[in-house]
């Protein structure tokens, strides 16, 4: 073979090989698109508890798909990040670490609002349920360890969405107001 032709070989090759390039950077824009939205569908959750008031911005899991993925497969969670788990009607809720990479903080909550317990740095890749042994209005992940640092314990007082913040800051149809009376 002389030099003349390799360059000839090689160009259908190297119009794949951009093609696939092309391919694979739109892919990865359509995926970091999709994280985006992910990221910006968030919801402010604020504990007020002895040691002061702590919002968190958590993602939501509102289907029962969502509710059953969870935060399986994240190699990380932010310190001000989470999931809320809401139970519409409340119920008792069962939940394990199958598939989850990091300790989490679960933290059940009472239809007033209050912690009822928190599961510590629950155990990654445990079948073992978690559970309050309560009805309860909705389950918060955190970080594990997070609560501790924050000192949040059972009996503070949780709310999200617009009754977290003030409503004029925030869009969306998931509020939760149990100190509403107080």
């Amino acid at each position: 073979m002389n030099l003349r032709s390799a360059p000839l070989l090689s160009a259908p090759l190297f119009s794949a090989i951009a093609l696939l390039a092309a391919c694979s950077g739109a892919n990865k824009a359509a995926e970091n698109e999709a994280q985006s939205v992910v990221a910006t569908s968030t919801i402010p959750v604020v504990v007020r508890s002895a040691k002061g008031t702590h919002r968190f911005d958590v993602e939501v899991a509102r289907t029962e798909a969502e509710q059953e993925k969870g935060l399986m497969f994240r190699k990380e969670l932010g310190d001000d990040a989470g999931m809320l788990f809401p139970m519409d009607p409340p119920r008792t809720a069962n939940f394990w670490m199958k598939d989850t990479l990091i300790p989490l903080d679960m933290i059940f909550v009472h239809t007033d609002g209050t912690i009822a317990f928190i599961q510590a740095n629950a155990e990654p890749y445990s079948r073992i349920p978690v559970s309050a042994g309560v009805p309860v209005a909705a389950v918060l992940e955190l970080r594990g360890g997070r609560a501790g640092e924050l000192g949040i314990g059972e009996g503070d007082h949780l709310s999200w969405g617009g009754c977290a913040v003030p409503a004029d800051k925030i869009a969306t149809d998931l509020n939760f107001c149990p100190d509403a009376g107080r």
